[in-house]
């Protein structure tokens, strides 16, 4: 590191502490400012800011992991998730917006009532605030520990602090919108880093020929480096795995970012959009970007270390080594700045987020009902630096940042179906939610540390999937029919608020003058979940073939992903039920909901 490489780092701090000065004054307005914005984000705003929280420190190091471990298809873990995305994008955006809350947590109790409600709200906001978030901010943490111990000659857990306590600090200043202004320019920069080193890194080896010549010498064969699909028999992924992750693992398990049905700061950034078509927009852009715009710098430099270093144990130390070896003066600061970014946009949203539920969900809803705005903003304030100091304490018990993505998506087996049913099925109910969060999360538990299947294991982490979701699924079902529906009067304020439509709401509609409503976007929704599904693997792929030399296969992929792209642009017009929420006067029996 020279001076220069300090200045750019230091340039980029003094930015983004001035950005949280800045708005400071606007967060401490309200609640809804603090932690929506105003419900004022324009969707190229509200997208980019989901796409720099899933942008971490940690990313290019887990999928250096992957890579080393299986080629480009180890990238499968995170890959099958597009279609979860997906299904957000086009049957989930418009209802989250419309429901017009401050959380997903507080969405239960607009959609159930009672104790039931009451308790499922708290438990889950607890659940996603501590143990989940905590989780994200360690493994977070820990990949930016690594970094710091490789690339800088300072005390890691020194340079850790300086890092978090100034996304700390602009989180507890300026809110979401001090969040999300920062997150773009932290995009930006984190994007331009990982495309420099990525070009640096194949110059080292020789260019896009080196690299394959070298790959084979490494894996065999160049093929079993950048297959998109594992090879059949691999031990990596045998068959059983790799139809938990593409025919199950996606609609089925609960994830941080890819939610079935929406969530998490997902959710947030569409609740905090200024209109539905910005939320489903921004949605889009997030899946598109996440997936098909920004793994080939990752994925190329992870093919490139095990050449650079041969030999190296830990992949993960490798792909920061190529920052300090490869670049010159000045560069090396704006890659590692850019780390930095991606490191602070996480940690901020995931701050901000988890200090969401604790105030909205449980300050505000079961401690003091009646706290004035600038004292919720307070209490979002403490909230903040409360999770700031418990995720450094999580950090220290964290190991691999693979182990904990698996630990992730087998505790949230199960639960998925419940997430994306109690949209379209008017009989979900609060004990639906809480029997399925409970078996799954006792299931998975007894399997991995009772049964002792190991996740690490690619099959028996399968078989955890699978038993995890068969017995979670019997446990939520059999708890749905044998407790007794939501009362009537919440199942029409919620019909009332979100529209839903559908078969599923048949007898609910009905009560309301509005039978055979149907679900927004009809068959359209299918057909354009489709195609964005398609959009992005041909979009992945085809960047892939054409790096590689096959340039005709990419041809007709990227072309594949244009006439996607048109078909939904083509299908993305206003809402027709958006229009008739606004000009329509609603038939109701009964009194209207508040």
């Amino acid at each position: 590191m020279t001076g220069l490489d300090w200045g750019v780092v230091a340039l980029y701090f003094v930015f983004a502490g001035a950005v949280g000065v800045a708005l400071s004054r606007r967060a401490g307005r309200s609640m809804t400012e603090f932690f929506l914005g105003g419900r004022s984000l324009p969707w190229w705003l509200a997208g980019t800011s989901m796409v720099a929280t899933t942008f971490a420190a940690d990313t290019p190091l887990a999928v250096a992991e992957m890579v080393a471990r299986h080629g480009v298809a180890g990238n499968w873990l995170w890959w099958n998730l597009v279609m979860s995305g997906m299904l957000t994008v086009f049957f989930y955006a418009r209802l989250w917006h419309r429901a017009g809350v401050v959380t997903d947590a507080e969405f239960v109790e607009l959609r159930y009532a009672g104790k039931p409600a009451a308790f499922l709200r708290g438990f889950r906001a607890a659940y996603l605030a501590l143990p989940i978030n905590l989780v994200i901010m360690g493994w977070v943490n820990l990949a930016m520990v690594e970094i710091v111990g490789v690339a800088l000659e300072v005390d890691r857990v020194a340079a850790l602090l300086v890092c978090f306590f100034l996304a700390a600090g602009y989180s507890v200043l300026s809110g979401l919108w001090g969040v999300v202004v920062t997150d773009f320019f932290q995009f930006l920069l984190a994007a331009a880093g990982a495309v420099i080193l990525a070009v640096a890194a194949v110059g080292a080896v020789g260019g896009i020929e080196g690299l394959q010549s070298g790959l084979a010498d490494v894996y065999g064969t160049t093929e079993a480096a950048t297959a998109f699909f594992p090879a059949t028999g691999a031990a990596w992924m045998p068959l059983i795995t790799l139809a938990v992750y593409l025919g199950v693992n996606w609609w089925a398990a609960w994830y941080p970012g890819a939610e079935p049905g929406g969530g998490g700061y997902v959710a947030q950034r569409i609740l905090a959009a200024r209109s539905e078509r910005d939320g489903l927009l921004a949605t889009l852009w997030f899946n598109v970007a996440h997936y098909a715009v920004r793994p080939w710098p990752w994925i190329l430099v992870a093919l490139c270390v095990p050449l650079l270093y041969p030999g190296l144990d830990n992949p993960r130390e490798g792909y920061v080594r190529t920052v300090m070896d490869l670049l010159p003066p000045g560069v090396t600061g704006v890659v590692l700045a850019g780390f930095a970014a991606a490191y602070m946009s996480t940690i901020s949203t995931q701050l901000n987020w988890g200090a969401s539920y604790l105030v909205n969900d449980l300050y505000r809803r079961f401690v003091a009902p009646d706290a004035d705005p600038r004292r919720l903003v307070r209490a979002g304030r403490i909230a903040t630096l409360v999770l700031m100091v418990l995720s450094l304490v999580v950090t220290s018990f964290m190991g691999s940042i693979e182990q904990a993505w698996r630990f992730l998506m087998a505790l949230g087996a199960g639960t998925g179906l419940v997430l994306i049913l109690r949209w379209y099925w008017w009989r979900i109910n609060a004990w639906s939610e809480i029997a399925a969060m409970v078996a799954s999360l006792v299931l998975s538990l007894a399997l991995w540390f009772g049964a002792g299947l190991d996740p690490d294991d690619p099959v028996q982490w399968a078989w955890i999937m699978l038993a995890t979701v068969a017995g979670s699924t019997v446990v939520w079902v059999a708890a749905t029919f044998l407790t007794p529906p939501e009362p009537e009067a919440a199942l029409r304020r919620f019909y009332l608020r979100v529209r839903p439509g559908g078969r599923g709401w048949t007898p609910i509609s009905a009560s309301l003058g509005l039978a055979m409503e149907p679900v927004d976007g009809g068959r359209l929704n299918w057909t354009n979940w489709v195609a964005g599904v398609v959009l992005v693997y041909s979009a992945l792929f085809g960047v892939g073939k054409w790096i590689f030399g096959e340039r005709l296969l990419a041809s007709g992929l990227l072309i594949l992903a244009v006439v996607c792209f048109w078909w939904i642009a083509r299908n993305l017009r206003p809402s027709r039920r958006s229009i008739e929420l606004e000009n329509t006067p609603v038939p109701f029996h009964g009194e209207r909901p508040s």
